[in-house]
């Protein structure tokens, strides 16, 4: 079965509710969108497969269920083994090492696109469109800022990546620039 964009999202609003835990795989979404373009992967593919990433979570918030039971409903609609694999990659403790370039970018654009979500929340304009990779960085070294975050994670993903951190930061602000408006991050003057 090829699961396409619209029934990606349809299971993401049937098992979500939270409208921030939405918002949350439509930055992840956007995030990965832009380096499948940006590695010339298919960018279909890998944004379906981020959307996806979480959308168990809410019902299954615990590790011995998230990201498991998420992958035996899309194993079940028929989903391939590589969006699985991927999906179960994102999470540390689910045993199953990144290895493809999707795994790898699916786990770097996962919390650096929340926190990157919280940086510009905080900023007077609550927009991404103004906010610079630089102001990222700076927030990284406040331990008390989204202090949920873990900043190893946030380094890691870019290292696995390949890529400098602020690079990675720059990238991830202007793949998410590009949904601004469903990201609630326009902006209180946009």
């Amino acid at each position: 079965m090829q699961m396409t964009r619209e029934d990606a999202w349809a299971l993401v609003t049937e098992w979500t509710a939270s409208e921030s835990l939405r918002k949350h795989m439509l930055a992840v979404e956007a995030a990965v969108r832009g380096y499948a373009r940006q590695f010339g992967e298919d960018e279909e593919a890998w944004g379906i497969t981020a959307l996806l990433h979480d959308f168990d979570y809410e019902r299954f918030p615990d590790q011995e269920n998230h990201p498991f039971r998420g992958v035996e409903e899309l194993q079940r609609r028929g989903c391939p083994d590589w969006l699985t694999r991927a999906i179960l990659s994102h999470a540390e403790y689910s045993g199953v090492a990144r290895e493809s370039t999707l795994e790898r970018t699916l786990y770097a654009c996962d919390e650096m696109s929340g926190f990157v979500t919280a940086a510009a929340l905080v900023r007077p304009s609550k927009s991404i469109l103004d906010l610079e990779a630089a102001s990222v960085m700076k927030r990284m070294k406040d331990k008390a800022f989204a202090r949920a975050v873990n900043r190893d994670d946030l380094r890691r993903g870019a290292e696995e990546l390949g890529i400098p951190l602020e690079e990675h930061v720059a990238n991830v602000i202007r793949f998410m620039r590009e949904q601004a408006e469903p990201l609630g991050l326009k902006g209180i003057s946009g």
